[in-house]
């Protein structure tokens, strides 16, 4: 199907990726869910080697709209921590899941008659095979395009004499790789116009159709049908779309970092008065910024400036394909021992498996996720009523560990929470083991920054004016979205089904029932415990009724009451 033209004024173009996008009375509202199943999950140790492959790959070689894309997956670190998304290809559009990548250039899926492709995935999404044969508006893209000598700055293209075919390799430090042919064919997405949904528009783009896999591209457990490359080259979508003038040569996301994953990314600037701007390394392959110093609750560490230096392959990298953090070697040890020195005495410092560790006494309560929404009410409540109980509580781990800051050139700083920088693994002997999500690069003087660090952020990757920006945000929440580079317009865009005009409504109720049974727990056990579970349906059915009206208390509700329930019966063991 051809694309329509693109009508006069403000466009906001929203692809839809999710196989389950439920429109709300909000246009360009989507529904986003997890991609994981929670049970799924992966020891620290596991995710250090799933990122060494990451990196073993991605450092091998070193009137405007916007195009709006829901993404699924799961920021849980112990969980894979793969982000993906669904895009429509061919006529009439056929469905394929891509994993996101700021670290490579090309979008690629698997074609038909592939070698090594999976034909399942552990992921419980159905894997396709484009077929440019079965697709009118199709053509394949010859040695003598134009187009195919762009091919060359993101993989090694190749040409067939015998078909005089545009080919591609990229062979990965991990023995792993893809080949293939590249192809041109429309990218379909969804356009929100003045509050009101438009389908059908299209445009056409070049990407690679994969005939080959080899190594860990062919397992089944976490195999999408292909990458989605956000990086810089002209290649990328991005590119390809902003030189078409459908969309700014800028791209944003805001990837959600509760247990519900999922988050939006967007084919454009994501509009916040607190994002700051850095500026990028230029010339580099991927999104390299100049990180200038580290500071560990306010004071900045002891660290040679040339360690954070860009030359020679060296540098910070911002990639969301990577779970964890990664520091240089000789930033590492004064990182981990600022930490290590600030914690509470009640913490202690513990080696697992190589990683810093520390563990905490169970008897302690940790809101991980909502602190100041329940902390707050809850003590001072318990501490009225009886103040011996609020000794036994620490009521989250912002007071336990420090905050970091990462102090970038341009007067950047991206401040980190503990939930930053530190993962729940597990417990030992009834005490909570929490690790250091940052890891040391041995001999190599690189920062990477993944997943952990930009998880509840709104990150924009203005490659246009070089530049890379973020601010600390709900990404539950919606976010504005610039439509016009030439008006400075923006247009509200929803992450997924929850608004936030909601009022708090039953929060404090649920709240104050609570900690009354808490208190009614501690003071009269057994009837205690009846009088929790006799509160424990109809705050059930209040927080329900939240979720549906005020959203999203109402979901932050409903998180809260089954803490609360699992964190007072640990209390009063």
């Amino acid at each position: 199907m051809a694309a329509a033209p693109f009508p006069a004024g403000i466009l906001i173009a929203a692809v839809v990726f999710h196989a389950t996008v439920v429109l709300s009375s909000f246009p360009a509202t989507f529904h986003l869910e997890r991609g994981i199943t929670a049970n799924h999950k992966l020891k620290l140790s596991k995710l250090k080697e799933r990122d060494r492959v990451r990196h073993a790959r991605m450092l091998q070689s070193s009137g405007i709209g916007v195009v709006d894309f829901p993404v699924q997956g799961t920021f849980n670190p112990l969980l894979v921590g793969l982000y993906y998304t669904r895009l429509q290809l061919g006529s009439p559009p056929r469905d394929f899941h891509v994993q996101i990548d700021t670290g490579s250039d090309v979008l690629w899926v698997s074609c038909g008659s592939c070698n090594g492709c999976p034909v399942n995935s552990g992921l419980h999404t159905p894997l396709n095979f484009f077929d440019p044969g079965s697709s009118p508006t199709a053509s394949l893209i010859s040695c003598s395009d134009q187009r195919c000598s762009l091919g060359l700055q993101s993989s090694d293209s190749v040409c067939s004499s015998q078909n005089n075919q545009c080919g591609y390799t990229f062979q990965y430090g991990d023995g792993s790789g893809t080949s293939g042919y590249y192809v041109s064919d429309l990218l379909h997405f969804n356009t929100v116009l003045g509050g009101s949904v438009m389908n059908n528009f299209s445009a056409p783009i070049v990407f690679g159709c994969s005939t080959l896999k080899t190594g860990d591209l062919t397992k089944s457990d976490v195999a999408v049908d292909g990458i989605f490359g956000f990086g810089q080259q002209d290649m990328s979508v991005v590119s390809q779309l902003a030189s078409q003038g459908i969309t700014p040569r800028a791209f944003s996301h805001c990837l959600k970092g509760d247990d519900s994953g999922g988050g939006i990314l967007v084919l454009g600037e994501i509009v916040e008065p607190n994002i700051v701007y850095t500026p990028l390394v230029p010339s580099q392959p991927h999104y390299n910024l100049y990180l200038q110093s580290i500071s560990v609750n306010g004071q900045t560490l002891a660290i040679d400036s040339s360690v954070f230096g860009t030359s020679s392959n060296q540098g910070t990298i911002i990639d969301s394909g990577t779970t964890l953090a990664y520091l240089a070697e000789a930033a590492y040890d004064p990182f981990i021992s600022a930490i290590t020195s600030i914690v509470s005495p009640s913490v202690h410092p513990y080696l697992s498996k190589g990683s810093h560790c520390y563990l905490m006494s169970s008897r302690f309560v940790f809101y991980l996720y909502y602190p100041s929404s329940i902390s707050v009410v809850m003590w001072s409540l318990l501490h009225r009523l009886n103040p011996e109980i609020c000794a036994r509580f620490v009521l989250s781990i912002n007071d336990i560990f420090p905050q970091v800051s990462l102090n970038f050139a341009g007067g950047a700083s991206m401040i980190l929470i503990p939930q930053d920088y530190l993962i729940q693994q597990s417990s030992i002997t009834g005490a909570l083991l929490w690790c250091i999500g940052f890891q040391k690069i041995q001999g190599q003087g690189i920062t990477i920054l993944g997943d952990l660090v930009l998880k509840d952020k709104i990150v924009v990757y203005d490659i246009a004016n070089q530049r890379v920006g973020w601010a600390n945000y709900d990404c539950s929440m919606s976010v504005n979205v610039s439509t016009a580079l030439d008006t400075g317009k923006s247009e509200f865009v929803n992450a997924g089904t929850l608004s936030n005009n909601a009022t708090a409504g039953p929060c404090s109720i649920t709240i104050l029932v609570a900690a009354w049974c808490a208190l009614s727990l501690y003071l009269q056990r057994p009837q205690g415990h009846v009088v929790l579970l006799f509160w424990l349906q109809p705050v059930a059915a209040w927080c329900a009724l939240g979720l549906y009206l005020q959203r999203p208390q109402g979901h932050v509700v409903l998180r809260m009451s089954s803490a609360m329930y699992t964190d007072t019966a640990r209390f009063i063991q």
